[in-house]
């Protein structure tokens, strides 16, 4: 059992256009209640003990909210707000996928993750994406691969979690969901640029006989999306938890879809039996008047919290969103961050990880006295934390497919939740209606071997995901937030909390700040997003913002204040945040 207090640590318009339309769209032929988010400035909702959800579509949220009216707690909650993301956002999250859960208890303060990240089978080997010649494959080819997909571990790490906190029945969790996916729902606009899209999982026939209407063309934006198929496996998993993904039809059923060509990979009876997750310490660090609580490796919680008390001596929370300083500052944070994440952060099972040594404050400040009055011109080194040892240089390439929510209920318990199937649509191919991922791309591919995201039998990639929750010096809830993202993702919430607990800005607004992901050489954003003069004064400062490649954020989250929960939605994407 986890116990982590806080005493501890004491040394748009357009988006509610878009939001508004998305209702009328989801509501379209099923008859269920759709939540109605408050009305106000930004959308944010806000309720005083009701309890709230935060995700990335109208349904998903709604369902959530169904669970909290029912008397469920936030875990409850989450589980069916993940389980509708199976349906309604499948190209991004699922329960064939991985997971980190972040989990508050209001009575204890004590914040417990669980890891639910996907595992390689015992067959896995540094060779299994190289072809016959021993050359390695492209990665577009290996994204469809059978030897892509992990062991699942998002459902396992909720039915976890939900032993531990669940109020309702697990069993009560699901017909909901089920009666949707039977009924279906109108196809969103986000969903269609997905299947309508150029990267090769679009087109796998897996991916194109699920989203084929009765006379098999595409459906369009507004035409109804029926998964019979998911229907019933969401009432196998209702039944029998998460052993369904390790004995019987679904399980047999993943395992051969795992073998079939190209690149077939053997995920043997006895690597689904050991399927699961773990409950861990959260990791947490004091920043100024609050505690930031993020996941340990192989997630990035060390990374998010290294970036954050990188800038927590620098005089940024003196500026402000139009000084091009206070961004510069943000991007060289980040640079020096990724370079010792990208370095160090693997499975801590395989692969020591010096997660005291890369926050230790004289480390960091020595790492912080490295960003100057410019842009560094070369890409940063990663540095040496004490209890580093040597490794060889990462070569991942973590691609996009991600999602975010959470939830408050009406006791104050919180999820923040991060899940993944990996890239969009996973490795496009499908069973019992859900897509398999291909998360065992994020490894660090290459002659690598001793890096610490190298490929391993059992070992786990390493995860962008970072989910937060935030305490106060009386380990009360001061809000939760996360986002997808690949490997921006701790920038993107960077980003967010830097807004949010510096600046001052309503969370809402500290979302919707434009953003800027500084990795290596690069400082990708949204260009377009700063002002001209902003961006300029950057420019002259050596930060060249160019459009960036991969997945926009996907921010949700929550803040408490006097009493009352915001809650923010990114409005790069269709969610909402709702009461019940």
């Amino acid at each position: 059992m986890v116990t982590f207090m806080l005493h501890a640590f004491l040394a748009t318009s357009r988006h509610a256009l878009l939001v508004a339309a998305l209702l009328g769209l989801v509501a379209c032929g099923t008859g269920a209640r759709v939540a109605t988010p408050v009305q106000q400035p930004a959308d944010i909702a806000e309720a005083r003990t009701a309890g709230l959800v935060s995700s990335a579509h109208p349904l998903a949220t709604e369902a959530g909210l169904e669970v909290l009216r029912r008397g469920g707690s936030a875990i409850d909650a989450a589980v069916a707000v993940q389980a509708t993301l199976g349906l309604v956002e499948p190209q991004s999250s699922g329960l064939l996928g991985g997971a980190i859960v972040l989990h508050y208890d209001a009575k204890s303060g004590r914040v417990d993750s669980y890891i639910g990240r996907e595992h390689a089978p015992a067959g896995a080997g540094p060779d299994m994406f190289t072809d016959a010649d021993g050359g390695a494959l492209p990665r577009a080819e290996a994204m469809l691969g059978g030897r892509a997909t992990g062991i699942p571990g998002a459902l396992h790490a909720l039915e976890l979690a939900h032993a531990a906190h669940g109020a309702l029945d697990w069993a009560a969790l699901f017909e909901p969901v089920a009666l949707r996916a039977e009924q279906g729902f109108a196809l969103s606009p986000r969903l269609h640029r997905h299947i309508a899209g150029r990267f090769p999982q679009a087109s796998a026939p897996d991916v194109v006989a699920l989203f084929a209407g009765p006379d098999g063309a595409p459906l369009g934006v507004g035409d109804t999306f029926r998964n019979p198929a998911y229907a019933s496996s969401l009432r196998m998993i209702a039944t029998r938890g998460a052993d369904a993904l390790r004995t019987g039809p679904l399980a047999d059923a993943l395992a051969a879809r795992v073998a079939d060509p190209p690149h077939g990979a053997h995920m043997s009876a006895t690597d689904l039996r050991n399927g699961g997750a773990e409950r861990t310490d959260a990791l947490c660090r004091p920043l100024r008047a609050w505690l930031v609580c993020s996941a340990p490796p192989p997630a990035s919680g060390v990374g998010l919290l290294q970036l954050m008390l990188l800038l927590d001596g620098t005089d940024i929370a003196q500026r402000g969103p139009d000084d091009p300083r206070a961004w510069l500052l943000l991007a060289e944070a980040s640079r020096l961050m990724y370079a010792d994440r990208d370095h160090y952060v693997g499975d801590p099972r395989f692969a020591q990880v010096p997660v005291d040594g890369l926050l230790e404050p004289r480390y960091i400040a020595g790492r912080r006295a490295l960003i100057g009055a410019r842009a560094a011109p070369e890409a940063p080194a990663p540095g040496r934390p004490p209890g580093a040892r040597t490794r060889d240089a990462d070569a991942t390439d973590e691609p996009a497919g991600t999602s975010h929510f959470v939830v408050v209920d009406a006791a104050g318990n919180a999820v923040s939740m991060t899940t993944t199937i990996e890239s969009y649509f996973g490795s496009g191919r499908v069973v019992g209606g859900m897509l398999l991922n291909n998360q065992l791309t994020d490894f660090s591919w290459g002659p690598g071997a001793a890096a610490a995201n190298a490929i391993a039998p059992g070992k786990r990639p390493r995860s962008s995901m970072s989910p937060v929750i935030v305490l106060d010096r009386d380990g009360g809830f001061v809000g939760a937030i996360g986002s997808p993202g690949g490997n921006a993702i701790p920038a993107y919430i960077a980003k967010a909390l830097v807004g949010w607990l510096y600046w001052d800005l309503p969370l809402q607004q500290a979302v919707d700040l434009p953003n800027l992901v500084a990795r290596g050489g690069r400082f990708n954003g949204e260009a377009d997003a700063f002002a001209p003069a902003l961006r300029a004064a950057l420019s002259d400062l050596g930060v060249d913002i160019v459009a960036g490649a991969g997945e926009d954020s996907g921010l949700h989250g929550v803040a408490r204040a006097d009493g009352v929960l915001q809650g923010a939605a990114d409005p790069r994407r269709e969610g909402v945040a709702a009461q019940p």
